[in-house]
């Protein structure tokens, strides 16, 4: 912009930021605030500087990170016992999830908490879920005070509403890996026990070879008796409802591998076939935790209560006092502050307000509101603390309407498990008619071997393989993707992408950048120096566009002195800056009785003059993220595309060029808007896919066939969705899209395979030639080959694509 002049960049020694806006030199070290600086001696004190040896610049920005009474609401026993995992006395156990935890350095400070204060006994970090869980004495250190120091060292902990219920959610299904265990652990010794039976050993007394069978009884019974019980209840709930789902042929096999083990074993006619029956649960659990494996440090599942704060503060007969937020009621008078987001429908009782609402509705300009005025949930406040009465309590409020909605109710169908009870209908009934031809075809010249034929076809031709191909083959598709920045809420979203027919973009942080834009200036010729301390102005705000501005100007505003600064909220700043008199804001605010001489603009618009003479306007408009032309080239020859946004169309034009003429597009549409939208569209028989970022798109993100939420950090909140994408992936978008293509077509081939064993197994069956040795190293190679031709073929395609 006019007059840059490229300074050089100085480092933080403990966060990395340039610092610009503030240079402080400490123990030879550059620091970009005073927060960082006080981290790196609170470390430096306590001998703990090995933090900065293991990862360069580790910390985390401390700029404006002042708390005051922000945590008082944690002295309050009722909030702190909503959070508290246990307290009994001078022991009290808390877990938080911090965004900031990002390296080894993080990692190391955290567990090493105890020697910065006393009173902490213990502390632990989980990186993937990137939780902290500390012990602690509650006589020494309060919960505010333990929290207030993870918020001075960066680590601000993120607290809020749906903390309350986290104690009666358990994201480890314990019960299957529990299963998994024991299945696995019956295999591999019952395998190991039947040995002496695989290889014909003569020598081994009868009596040895019953006591190991009886063991083999004994180490099945858990198998068939708890680890099989879902098979057992989804096939009966299946056959009560008349439908023969893949569980159904699944528990036939057990039932028939078990009673024919059984009466082999005690009737001393045979050794059974226990090792395929252990083996066969053992690698159906596998792929269940594999199908059912998803990203457990990210949440796919997220409501308004994961964007409230966990406490407000109420005004109590003029003094403040902090309560849940989910007590606050009708008529209670409330205080907000800077950069908080408004828990309720509410009256505005300050003078003023400016709030942010692209939260909520996509808008990307804060609103200006005066005393009186209406104020929904959900905005967040920039500037200084304001009064509102509540008008609806929390469950009432706009935000809250949302979820009121059947979108947030409706499970989505899972389109392979769909397939794959089609498959086993007719699967279940070939097997019963091969197994009766086969026992009437031998009943004739031996009736024994009929009957072994029977049951060897029940045992070898069950579904394994079939039911392992999918989870598989999607499950390692998964893990890709998620190399890759795309993360997937499960594998049966990858098949339903194959489906897709219509993408709906939100406009605002989706396609285009957050908290930045492309900044231009229009108006009289300025020199540099103006420009310098126009930043230096705008710097002082908090407000988002004044940030922008201000990260606009490359210019170094060391040592420029200002005096009566003033923020109107909603309107602009001023101040006197090295003698001269500058104004930044809207027109009303700059106004300096001239005629607006320049061009009417839709574009957001900030007037700037100095010393009462306009000197222009600096136009701010969104910045479209990288590579988004190439996709969109791509997409919309192959999908209906619409674009939604809370906007007006003053962007109308770019985004034509963009997207062309044969694109849908929506201007100012309302959380309920963009979900209306999408369901006209699925009934209109589209396939949809929803790609958003914010609150306000949660609505149409859930109805939607898919939605994907865009996050510039996984870390950060993001709506409920069915994936999360980090925005530099968005670029990958046709990328995943073919590659589940792919993966589809692999799972078919694998479908394949396992029919040809099912074939090759049967025929053994038939032939009244299966024996134990051939069922063990038949039924668990089948298992194991689909399983290995499903990863190996999916990463190498995978390779091929440049996808890894």
């Amino acid at each position: 912009m006019g007059g840059k002049e490229k300074a050089e960049k100085i480092i933080c020694y403990h966060c990395g930021d340039n610092c610009d806006r503030e240079h402080i030199i400490f123990d030879d070290k550059d620091f970009c605030c005073n927060g960082c600086k006080t981290v790196y001696e609170i470390l430096d004190q306590n001998d703990l500087c090995t933090y900065y040896d293991l990862e360069q610049n580790p910390g985390i920005s401390l700029k404006s990170k002042t708390f005051d009474d922000k945590y008082a609401y944690l002295d309050n026993e009722e909030i702190a016992h909503l959070i508290l995992d246990f307290k009994d006395g001078n022991k009290a156990k808390v877990t938080f999830y911090i965004p900031s935890i990002h390296c080894s350095s993080c990692i190391w400070l955290l567990e090493n908490l105890y020697k910065l204060t006393d009173g902490v006994d213990y502390s632990r970090v989980n990186f993937v879920k990137k939780e902290f869980s500390a012990d602690y004495n509650p006589e020494v250190i309060s919960l505010r005070k333990l929290v207030e120091l993870l918020v001075t060292l960066g680590y601000e902990p993120a607290i809020s509403l749906e903390d309350s219920d986290k104690k009666s959610k358990n994201s480890i299904n314990r019960d299957l890996y529990i299963k998994i265990g024991v299945a696995g652990f019956a295999f591999g010794n019952i395998m190991l026990l039947s040995f002496p039976e695989y290889f014909g050993f003569e020598g081994l007394e009868k009596s040895i070879q019953r006591f190991l069978s009886f063991l083999n009884i004994l180490l099945s019974l858990p198998v068939v008796f708890y680890c099989a019980v879902d098979y057992y209840k989804s096939a009966y709930s299946g056959l009560k409802q008349k439908f023969i789902n893949i569980d159904v042929p699944i528990s036939l096999g057990i039932i028939v591998l078990f009673t024919r083990s059984l009466y082999e074993i005690i009737s001393m006619s045979g050794p059974g076939y226990l090792d395929s029956l252990s083996g066969l649960l053992f690698f159906l659990l596998v792929g269940r935790w594999f199908q059912n494996y998803t990203y457990q440090g990210l949440s796919f599942e997220r409501d308004y209560k994961s964007y409230f704060p966990l406490a407000i503060f109420k005004y109590v007969e003029g003094v403040l006092k902090s309560i849940p937020v989910n007590r606050i009621e009708k008529g209670d008078v409330i205080r907000v502050r800077n950069q908080e987001i408004i828990p309720s429908d509410s009256i505005l009782k300050s003078d003023h307000a400016n709030i942010d609402y692209s939260f909520v509705t996509g808008e990307s300009s804060p609103v200006a509101k005066k005393i009186g005025e209406y104020v929904y949930a959900g905005g967040r406040q920039l500037g200084e603390s304001i009064k509102l009465e509540v008008v609806k309590p929390v469950s009432q409020s706009y935000l809250t309407q949302l979820w009121n909605n059947d979108a947030f109710i409706k499970e989505k169908d899972i389109s392979f498990n769909i397939l794959i009870n089609k498959i086993s209908k007719y699967f279940t009934i070939a097997v019963l008619v091969l197994a009766v031809g086969g026992f009437f075809a031998w009943i004739g010249k031996d009736f024994k071997t009929g009957l072994n034929a029977f049951t060897a076809v029940l045992i070898v031709a069950c579904p394994c393989a079939l039911t392992l191909s999918a989870p598989f083959t999607l499950g390692t598709a998964m893990r890709i993707f998620g190399k890759r920045g795309f993360y997937i809420k499960n594998v049966n979203v990858i098949e339903r992408l194959l489906k897709i027919t219509h993408i709906v973009f939100d406009k605002t942080g989706t396609i285009t950048y957050n908290q930045t834009g492309e900044v231009s200036y229009e108006g009289v010729e300025v020199k540099a120096e103006d420009f310098k301390k126009i930043k230096a102005l705008a710097m002082n705000s908090t407000h988002p566009l004044s940030r922008i501005l201000s990260e606009s100007i490359d210019q170094k505003t060391d040592n420029i002195s200002m005096e009566k600064y003033l923020e109107v909220s909603g309107a602009g700043l001023q101040a006197i800056v090295e003698g001269d008199a500058y104004k930044l804001g809207n027109w009303d605010f700059v106004n300096t009785g001239e005629n607006n001489s320049l061009e009417k603009s839709d574009a957001t618009q900030i007037f700037v003059s100095k010393n009462a003479k306009l000197l222009g306007r600096f136009k701010i408009e969104n910045k479209y993220r990288e590579g988004l032309k190439g996709i969109i080239e791509y997409l919309k020859s192959r999908f209906n595309i619409s674009i939604l946004t809370g906007d007006n169309k003053n962007e109308e034009q770019r985004l034509i060029d963009l997207f062309g003429n044969s694109a849908n597009y929506k201007y100012k549409q309302s959380p309920q808007d963009k979900l209306d939208y999408i369901v006209r569209l699925q009934e209109q028989n589209e396939n949809v896919l929803m790609i958003g970022d914010g609150l306000n798109d949660a609505g149409a993100l859930r109805q939607s066939d898919i939605g994907i939420s865009v996050t510039d950090d996984t870390s950060s909140f993001t709506p409920a969705s069915d994936a999360i994408m980090t925005s530099n992936s968005l670029k990958q978008l046709p990328d995943f899209i073919n590659f589940a293509r792919v993966s589809h077509k692999i799972v078919v081939v694998a479908f394949i395979i396992s029919f040809l064993y099912n074939i090759l197994g049967i025929s053994f069956a038939l032939s009244g030639n299966l024996t134990p040795l051939v069922a063990a190293i038949l039924m668990p190679l089948s298992s194991i080959s689909v399983v290995v031709f499903a990863t190996t073929v999916t990463n190498f395609m995978a390779r091929f694509k440049k996808l890894i």
